[in-house]
């Protein structure tokens, strides 16, 4: 019969096999002139695609006041290019292009039946797509797609079924949906916990407590300092020492005690940009980070673009991030996202900040927790500039403020960030997990739903056979009326 009779085993007794031409109505969309089109609500919602469908109803975006094809209230949309075999039903009266076509049920079928049947045959259909630049289905493949046709009564059984489970899943998924959205909120709740001292007991409570003195974040910052001008003097002789930049106070929240504000540039023994050149990009050579690249569990090497090694040393290399930096985006939407290189590739950086801690006097994780954190965003943020493709300058970035703890309270801080956030991650693994087999298991439903396992067959039903020999006789009725119509326009 077809190539997809395979995925319909043998039926119930009762049910047959047809195609969807036979059973069904199949009109083709036609896109109408562009100067008919409107966004303003005159005329007939206009469906194009998928770019429309909802979860099972379109919502219009577009309307044309002169159609060429139309689908009325309970025609079946199914997407024909582009994708292929999506589905939704149709709402009211409306245009369809020809990224569409409408299928109308026939002698009281189930729209809804039709529209979980094609659901269950999705990946079938999409498969049957052919075309180099977008895949396309012809309307004598989707006429030639052969279906099981159960009895009338069995169908309204078996979409009352479908709609039972999928309600109950529905739920269940939109539970699971809950917690990862409640998760996000978690991690940021943690790490804004942790970088305003509420994390974990401070330096200065379990000093008191145990009788102890302590280093306040104050002295470290002299140490940090004082290795700065050390390491200037030893790299950059001759040269005048620089300052690096003070605090800007200003409505700045109290910290806890033991803690101190500092600046980026206080906190690192250096903090630098990246080229702001275009150079010519090559299929292979020296890897070139843009802020595209930068993802806040890490470097996205997945569309990464390249220069040669002679651009690499003549203008980027003056960046030379290492294992252990921190690279921060400095342009556009994700501007302020941050990770810590953990490769040691040899890479070069465009629009990107680039932060050399002291490995020794502070923790790397910490900063990369700051900088991560809703405080550290809010603050960079603010210093942004520019419109639509807003920017931190290098100013800005130098002069980005943090909460310093003490050396201690930054490890134990970040011990109990990383292990807040592993169990969190497990928990949305398991989500997605949960999620992945729902779907799975929405599949099964309308794989058993069409091979006659979901609902009881009653012998008392009339068969298909005679329910498809009625659809015929109401075919060929609506075949007289086309040509009478036709016969009288012509008189």
């Amino acid at each position: 019969m077809g190539d997809n009779e395979i995925i319909f085993p043998q039926l119930p007794e009762g049910w047959l096999k047809t195609t969807l031409g036979v059973c069904t109505e199949i009109i083709q969309g036609q896109s109408p002139p562009s100067s008919t089109y409107n966004e303003s609500g005159n005329g007939l919602p206009f469906y194009q695609g998928k770019l429309e469908f909802g979860s099972i109803y379109p919502t219009p975006r577009k309307w044309c006041d002169k159609p060429k094809k139309i689908a009325l209230e309970g025609y079946v949309l199914i997407s024909v290019r582009a994708p292929v075999g999506p589905t939704n039903i149709c709402r009211e009266k409306s245009c369809i292009g020809r990224g569409l076509a409408a299928i109308r049920s026939l002698n009281g079928m189930e729209p809804f039946f039709i529209l979980y049947l094609l659901r269950a045959s999705e990946s079938e259909i999409a498969g049957k797509g052919t075309g180099t630049t977008f895949k396309a289905i012809t309307g004598k493949q989707l006429r030639d797609f052969i279906i099981p046709l159960p009895p009338l009564p069995e169908q309204h059984r078996i979409v009352a079924r479908i709609e039972q489970l999928f309600t109950n899943l529905d739920a269940g998924m939109e539970s699971l949906k809950a917690v990862r959205t409640q998760l996000k909120r978690y991690r940021q709740s943690v790490l804004k916990s942790a970088c305003e001292g509420r994390l974990v007991p401070t330096e200065a409570e379990l000093a008191r407590a145990e009788g102890r003195e302590y280093e306040p974040a104050e002295v470290l910052l002299e140490r940090i300092l004082e290795e700065r001008r050390r390491k200037w003097e030893e790299n950059k002789k001759g040269k005048r020492y620089k300052e690096a930049a003070l605090p800007d106070m200003t409505e700045m929240s109290e910290l806890p005690e033991g803690w101190c504000w500092v600046t980026l540039e206080q906190y690192s023994f250096e903090v630098k940009d990246g080229t702001h050149d275009s150079p010519k990009y090559q299929l292979s050579g020296i890897p070139f980070v843009t802020q595209k690249n930068i993802k806040h569990s890490g470097l996205n090497f997945s569309k990464m673009n390249y220069i040669s090694i002679e651009d690499h040393n003549n203008f980027y290399r003056r960046s030379n991030p290492t294992r252990g930096d921190i690279i921060i985006s400095m342009i556009g939407a994700n501007r302020g996202m941050s990770c810590i290189v953990n490769v040691d590739t040899v890479f070069s950086i465009k629009n990107v900040g680039l932060v050399k801690p002291y490995k020794f006097y502070n923790s790397i994780k910490f900063l990369d927790i700051f900088m991560k954190s809703p405080v550290g965003q809010r603050i960079i943020l603010e210093k942004s500039r520019g419109g639509a493709q807003s920017f931190i300058g290098l100013t800005e970035l130098r002069g980005w403020l943090i909460s310093l703890p003490p050396l201690a309270e930054q490890h134990r801080i970040v011990a109990e960030v990383e292990r807040r956030l592993s169990v969190a991650d497990e928990m949305e693994k398991t989500i997605e997990q949960s999620l992945k087999q729902a779907e799975r298991l929405r599949q099964s439903i309308l794989k058993r739903a069409f091979e006659g396992k979901l609902v009881p067959q009653d012998p008392e039903d009339e068969p298909a056979g005679v329910l498809l020999e009625k659809i015929k006789d109401e075919k060929a009725q609506r075949e007289k009326v086309k040509v009478k119509r036709k016969v009288n326009c012509t008189i």
